[in-house]
């Protein structure tokens, strides 16, 4: 064996081969440093970039906003290639415009101090408790957040920058008394009007068709009455929870478990530190207050004075409570070495600079009773168990479904668990277990759709998956008239009588403009009585797009309702008055537009005037 591994590799086809992979190895190599230089960039702005792990972030962050205000629709929307790409490019533009106004307001000169981004951290109520600032909140919240103190306070700064431009433009922007007096007559106006109904059902069941009218319309709107391909399924699922509803968990068990993983029932050693940062590699800076410290001066005033963490200062350099393996490393060390309460450390060297740590308190580990976690140890212990078996399961269906392909008894029986079916259903009307895009994909490949084999096993969630199988296929089919005739003849009498209905509001209300009313009495019809209606009404587009009354004179016009009845309506009068009680609101939303308008010409005069250049946000 190994003397023909050996003459092959000696070959020539063979040594030419591997030359072609080499070479391209090299070239894909070379390549990537002569064209990717922007990879690790989404857009330049200017002359500053907008880093593509930073675009990323962004875009997950609203991809989960926006996951938990619209739930499964967002989800389907997500399913369509060009709307994610449209979504990751409005978020993107969204970080340009933010660029683009803060390098316009350092332009301007505008400013931000640390101690205004000190005092924003420290009353921001996310880091609060009970009304004050907690340390421990803060550096939890950050952790989550991805943010370090300082890239979050950067964060601020810019944020802040930004706030002053944007509060420059709005303070500036105002409304005049006429304006808010003109929009609020516009605002409240109500109209005073009468109705003439004429109902759609009433004109659809006096419609007369004939069989070609029928025949036509059923031929012109087919689509209408085509059944999509159908499929008939078989299916197996097997999950962990079905699984883990048949587990049951003794005391022992549990007692046994507990005893073994004592530590993970046990408190971390946990110690409330304080410390004085000196940034970057100013150690004589650091040395001289660790002098001070050494010499008995108060360690809190110091630190209120001389740290540069901006979280930690105002609160006399204090930390909170910390545990192991949450600080950086060479901090963590130091902090965990201090023995008594009071004692402080000399120099300690970290990523953000130099440290002087000083222990405050001590809380040494605490093991919680079995009772108190007796519940939670018997359900870890029966998801870990579920879990288990559910692979092994899995493993024996996979080695099963693929070894029968052409049923699935023989894979149904191996894990346990029933034969599902369905009637025949369309890729829009699947059952919700089935309804994602890997089964659909599978349901329309040709080894299921057409050979009638199993598909591979598919995970429908973490550990939940099924195995389906098509049994029988129909293909799209335009149905016979007969067989949609009751549909067929109720949408063309519904079509008939609108245009029917449409065909005598005209006429009314040419007849009505004219001054006459015969074609009212001719029809049996006559106006409600007088309402009045703002522009909240159903019919306010038509209705508030008349022209107002004059000399007494009604207007005339038609509309469609909800229902989609056909409105005949009278407009007698218009009425027009200030109300004060809107004044305010109203004068406040007409700074915001303008204000709107302001800010997005701005942008978009910084737009043109700087360079932009967009890198792949593709997926």
């Amino acid at each position: 064996m190994m003397d023909r591994l050996r003459e092959g590799a000696n070959s020539i086809a063979i040594k030419i081969i591997l030359g072609i992979i080499i070479l391209s190895f090299v070239f894909a190599g070379v390549s990537s440093y002569i064209v990717g230089g922007s990879n690790n960039s989404a857009a330049k702005v200017g002359s500053m970039e907008i880093g593509r792990g930073e675009f990323e972030q962004a875009y997950q962050n609203e991809r989960n906003r926006m996951q938990a205000q619209l739930g499964d629709y967002f989800a389907n929307l997500l399913a369509d290639p060009s709307y994610v790409a449209s979504f990751r490019k409005s978020v993107l533009d969204r970080m340009v415009n933010d660029l683009l106004l803060e390098q316009h307001a350092q332009s301007l000169g505008l400013r931000v101090s640390d101690q205004q981004v000190r005092k924003m951290i420290v009353d921001m109520p996310q880091f609060q408790v009970e009304g004050k600032f907690d340390q421990d909140v803060y550096q939890a919240t950050l952790r989550r957040a991805g943010f370090s103190p300082d890239s979050f306070a950067e964060y601020l700064r810019r944020d802040l920058v930004r706030n002053q431009l944007l509060s420059a433009i709005q303070s500036s922007d105002f409304s005049l008394e006429g304006e808010v007096e003109a929009q609020s007559k516009l605002l409240t106006q109500t109209r005073e009007i009468k109705k003439v109904t004429l109902s759609l059902a009433d004109f659809a069941a006096k419609a007369e068709l004939s069989e070609d009218e029928i025949n036509d319309y059923y031929t012109q709107n087919s689509d209408k009455y085509t059944r999509p391909e159908q499929v008939k399924l078989s299916y197996i699922e097997l999950s962990a929870q079905q699984l883990k509803d048949t587990i049951e968990i003794s005391d022992q068990q549990a007692e046994e478990y507990y005893q073994q993983h004592l530590d993970k029932y046990s408190s971390e050693e946990q110690r409330r530190v304080s410390h004085i940062l000196v940034e970057g590699d100013d150690k004589a800076k650091a040395q001289s207050i660790l002098d001070k410290v050494a010499a008995g001066a108060d360690f809190a005033t110091l630190a209120e004075e001389n740290s540069d963490d901006v979280g930690s200062a105002s609160e006399g350099g204090a930390l909170g409570w910390i545990e192991r393996d949450v600080m950086d490393p060479a901090f963590e060390k130091a902090a965990f070495a201090l023995k008594k309460v009071g004692d402080t450390t000399g120099l300690v060297k970290s990523d953000f600079g130099y440290h002087i740590i000083k222990l405050d308190e001590l809380k040494g580990s605490v093991i919680k009773p079995y009772e108190d976690v007796a519940q939670d140890i018997k359900r870890e212990i029966q998801d870990q168990k579920a879990i288990d078996e559910f692979y092994a399961l899995q493993s024996k269906l996979e080695k099963v479904a693929f070894e029968y392909p052409d049923s699935l008894e023989d894979a149904a029986k191996a894990v346990n668990v029933d034969i599902h079916t369905t009637d025949f259903v369309s890729e829009s009307d699947l059952p919700e277990l089935l309804n994602t895009p890997a089964i659909v994909q599978a349901i329309q490949s040709p080894e299921v759709k057409e050979d009638g084999l199993n598909s591979e096993v598919l995970e429908v969630a973490p550990e939940h998956v099924v195995v389906v199988r098509v049994s029988d296929s129909r293909e799209e089919k335009v149905l016979p008239l007969d067989d949609v005739r009751e549909q067929v003849v109720a949408s063309l009498s519904k079509v008939k009588g609108e245009q029917t209905a449409i065909e005598l509001a005209d006429n009314l209300v040419a007849e009505l403009k004219k001054g006459s009313q015969e074609l009212m009495k001719k029809n049996d019809l006559s106006f409600d009585e007088s309402e009045s209606v703002d522009r909240s009404s159903p019919l306010a587009d038509v209705i508030f797009a008349m022209r107002k009354p004059e000399d007494g004179k009604p207007e005339f016009g038609q509309a469609k309702d909800f229902n989609g009845d056909i409105i005949v309506v009278e407009l007698t009068g218009v009425k027009s008055e200030v109300n004060e009680q809107y004044n305010q609101q109203i004068g406040t939303q007409l700074v915001q537009v303008n204000a709107q308008q302001d800010l997005s010409g701005l942008i978009s005069i910084l737009r043109k005037t700087t360079d932009i250049k967009y890198y792949a946000v593709s997926q």
